[in-house]
């Protein structure tokens, strides 16, 4: 039996269906069956003049489905770890008189520490963490990117393709065990090879802890 059917056997059997009739009431009920829901509209009309509100009765499912489980964040150093590798990288560059960004990102590409050293220009942020991905991308240090695009047109063309890649000196891996879970890169150094230097200083400082 459908719930069409079901609605009107229970309000025929209804006391209220029933005090209707002996007041000579007549009820007119329409039902409207959508995909989930059934309207019902109940204007009873008598010689009192009463008349019941329309009323709307969900028969969708009470249980909702399963929520899906959370995407488990990527791997990457640990945030103390992190932020350790971009202070010394931070540092490592003050010593050489450079003032430059540093970002550290876990194996996702998302940003787990940002630093800027007093001085540093807005580029050098946003150049830390394009050369830092750009080494997630293809996995390996930024710089060793920029020199095989000098010679393979292909990968050439894929790190044309992005804006955001970033193929100068500065990037390197965070790996442990043979797996990647991050990139350190510098940006801001009069010179790459001086921003690799601090990244790769930064790096030096956790290596062994990321064991």
């Amino acid at each position: 039996m459908d719930c069409c059917h079901v609605l009107l056997k229970q309000f025929f059997a209804s006391s209220i269906f029933k005090e209707n009739v002996s007041m000579k009431t007549f009820t007119f009920v329409s039902l409207l069956v959508t995909s989930n829901v059934v309207w019902c509209a109940e204007p009873i009309l008598s010689n009192s003049g009463v008349q019941v509100d329309n009323t709307v009765v969900n028969t969708a499912a009470a249980a909702t489905p399963p929520a899906v489980p959370p995407v488990p964040a990527a791997r990457g150093p640990a945030l103390d770890l992190a932020l350790k590798a971009a202070q010394t990288a931070i540092n490592s560059c003050l010593a050489i008189q450079q003032k430059v960004a540093v970002s550290v990102l876990d194996s996702g590409g998302v940003v787990r520490v940002l630093l800027a050293s007093d001085g540093a220009v807005g580029r050098a942020v946003q150049s830390g963490t394009n050369k830092a991905l750009t080494a997630l991308a293809f996995k390996q240090a930024s710089g060793q990117i920029g020199e095989k695009i000098k010679t393979d047109q292909h990968l050439a063309s894929e790190v044309a393709a992005n804006p955001n890649y970033n193929t100068r000196a500065g990037a390197i891996l965070l790996e442990t065990h043979g797996e990647i879970i991050g990139a350190i890169g510098v940006g801001g150094a009069r010179g790459s090879e001086k921003d690799e230097a601090c990244a790769i200083a930064g790096l030096k400082e956790i290596q062994r802890q990321l064991e």
